[in-house]
């Protein structure tokens, strides 16, 4: 269990992504994923308006109605990449807000998203916006996501001098062959406190060791933005990973993880799962400790 940042949010496991769902995976096999999910003692879901046009936020709400889970969860979702509700205006922030509130079927998200940053939208107005739906209760804390680590130091300094809702945490592209937040935006993150939450934390498939040479990419447009690791680099990442696993048992893609959970600003990895199996591969991440010399084998090999 891990503290997010300096709220009361106790989170368990990795951070499951819910893009699949309602994309990938129907409502069946999500349900049995968020099933498998919380049995094993995860309780922090990811989701945001984008992910199939409003289809993820509605199959989970659907399976927390049905389950009677939405005390043991944490819910994250997010707004303002979505071409229905695109940008951080006011206006657009609190409806996109009651649109997932409906969709989730809850009175209340516990981690509200700015999804990315909208530069036509003076910030001010952006956090005001989320500080009222804090105030209302709608929200219980607010996020960034894909914000510049510039932008990011903006908002923050704003929201400490007009007593407003402050980002906690901030959701990068982070993970072992893509470590720019490293130099960019760490040094913002870890100054002000903030977890870390990555996304494309196993690079599109890449570093769960499902795509090694062409012929694995195919016709799958989700692989095929996986090729672009295929190269000397990403050849040492694997062989890397590769040795790891099979000294500890343990999927190629837990690994993975664990080496994002060592990172000193990092509280949970999202990884996403279309199936119970593929679940099963993720889940033993949580709970890897990898050696300093595992964690130092990895990064020298991404550098």
């Amino acid at each position: 269990m891990a503290k997010l940042g300096n709220t009361d949010l106790d989170v368990r496991g990795i951070n499951l992504g819910g893009n699949v769902f309602g994309w990938t995976a129907d409502e069946q096999q999500s349900f049995a994923v968020l099933d498998a999910y919380t049995a094993a003692g995860g309780n922090f879901i990811d989701t945001a308006d984008l992910y199939s046009g409003g289809g993820s936020e509605t199959i989970i709400g659907d399976w927390l109605a049905k389950r009677g889970r939405r005390d043991d969860v944490v819910i994250a979702t997010k707004t303002g990449m979505w071409e229905e509700r695109k940008g951080l205006s006011a206006a657009n922030i609190a409806a996109a807000a009651e649109d997932s509130l409906r969709r989730l079927r809850t009175d209340h998200i516990d981690l509200y998203y700015a999804h990315i940053d909208d530069p036509e939208t003076p910030i001010e107005e952006t956090l005001r916006a989320f500080d009222e739906l804090v105030r209302a209760g709608k929200v219980r804390y607010v996020a960034a996501s894909n914000y510049s680590a510039e932008r990011l130091g903006e908002a923050l300094s704003i929201s400490d001098r007009e007593g407003l809702a402050k980002f906690v945490a901030l959701q990068p592209h982070y993970n072992l062959v893509e470590r720019d937040y490293e130099r960019d935006l760490a040094p913002t993150v870890e100054r002000e406190g903030l977890s870390v939450l990555p996304y494309f934390a196993l690079a599109k498939g890449f570093l769960a060791g499902k795509y090694r040479s062409k012929e694995d990419i195919g016709d799958s447009p989700r692989a095929a933005r996986a090729s672009s690791y295929l190269d000397e680099r990403g050849e040492r990442v694997l062989s890397a990973l590769d040795e790891i696993a099979a000294s500890r048992g343990v999927s190629v893609a837990a690994v993975s993880l664990a080496w994002l959970f060592a990172q000193p600003t990092v509280t949970a990895p999202i990884a996403s799962a279309r199936s119970v199996e593929q679940l099963n591969d993720l889940l033993p991440a949580a709970g890897l400790t990898l050696t300093a010399d595992e964690v130092e084998a990895l990064t020298s090999a991404s550098a």
